[in-house]
């Protein structure tokens, strides 16, 4: 099994209760006295038996060829949960030498559903990262962030093959920041960068396979109209969307410009979470039509708005996606207490109503 995720979501506090740190069983390969026992793999992992963890794989991706070698063994003496915090080569090198033989599962920090729908005032701000949200104050959850942004931008983009100076970096991830819910355009940031626009594109990705953006790439429906074919950039975390514009306290969210769109990304992490879609994307033309999410689940189109608004009501687009798209419905999600038709294929649903009123809706399979 290949866990994933983000760094300090809680990926290695799973796997230590399922075995001890300090068990043979147990590699930590960010620990020298990990790698030094790996430094004749075959050996060191051969005669192991039960559960054998290997973390932070993404640092000896030459491992995977003889994991599958010790995999094909009859009888098995050993199953492996293997960690990772990056996914471009931990992926790329997993399903070339392990295909058919394993499972990858991408975590991610507290979901609204684990936190509970009565802290969503403070998941939404503190983001869901364990140790922001659990922090003892609104300040320490602030040093957590401002950390953990400096880790990943002098310690694990360097690794990943960026060569600008941390300093840059922030500024080129701050950038992002104030593009979160928009269409994102690669030749304004390599100006004010100062890179070309291939080099903007290939940090884009990187920050994404550290699951750190989100690009949601468009639905193209085939309908007469100029549809948008670029993407809409997400930083996934809402607090660490919130420490990158400067936001630190619920007030100061709450008068930002960019307090809409951080409810929309919120929003829409929270949806795929709680929904495992099997495929999402946005709808836009370039009249101005817009779906903030597509889901498609079990053979059917749903749509989702998000909406920051005490009063949702149905728009022009929503009209349009649904004649255009073929919907099953719409929900417009919303920070409200009450869900409520408003047409016969367009429900508003409040947001702490998304595990009861949608995701139901949404395991339905079609006859």
């Amino acid at each position: 099994m290949v866990l994933i995720g983000p760094r300090q979501c809680g990926k290695t506090t799973i796997a230590r209760n399922i075995v001890d740190v300090d068990s043979t069983n147990y590699f930590d390969l960010e620990d020298p006295v990990s790698l030094a026992r790996l430094d004749e793999p075959m050996t060191a992992l051969r005669d192991l038996e039960g559960i054998v963890v290997i973390d932070e794989v993404q640092r000896r991706p030459n491992l995977f060829p003889l994991l599958r070698v010790l995999s094909d063994r009859e009888p098995l003496p050993c199953r492996f949960l293997v960690l990772g915090s990056a996914s471009p080569d931990l992926l790329k090198q997993s399903s070339e030498s392990l295909a058919g033989r394993m499972e990858i599962i991408e975590m991610a920090g507290f979901t609204i559903e684990e936190a509970g729908f009565d802290k969503i005032r403070r998941h939404w701000l503190l983001g869901g990262f364990p140790r922001s949200y659990i922090a003892r104050s609104i300040a320490d959850s602030i040093s957590w962030r401002k950390n953990f942004i400096q880790t990943i931008l002098e310690r694990d983009l360097p690794q990943l093959g960026f060569k600008l100076p941390a300093t840059t970096l922030l500024r080129f991830w701050t950038m992002l920041a104030h593009y979160h819910g928009q269409i994102w355009n690669a030749s304004e940031l390599s100006q004010s960068v100062g890179v070309n626009s291939k080099s903007v594109r290939y940090y884009v990705d990187v920050l994404s396979d550290i699951f750190m953006m989100r690009q949601l790439q468009p639905w193209h429906a085939n309908v007469k109209k100029r549809q948008v074919k670029a993407p809409k950039m997400y930083v996934r975390d809402s607090g660490i969307l919130h420490q990158l514009l400067g936001v630190q306290s619920e007030k100061d969210l709450l008068v930002n410009p960019k307090c809409g769109a951080s409810w929309e990304g919120y929003v829409i992490e929270e949806t795929i979470a709680m929904a495992r879609p099997d495929e999402f994307y946005f709808w836009a033309t370039h009249n101005g039509a817009e779906i903030d999410l597509i889901i498609i689940k079990n053979g059917t189109l749903w749509g989702v708005e998000c909406k920051r608004s005490d009063v949702p009501r149905i728009t022009p687009s929503m009209q349009i996606a649904l004649q255009d798209l073929g919907l099953k419905k719409i929900f417009i999600i919303y920070p409200g207490d009450r869900s409520f038709p408003l047409s016969d294929k367009i429900d508003a649903v409040a947001f702490n109503h998304l595990a009861t009123k949608i995701i139901p809706l949404l395991e339905t399979k079609v006859t």
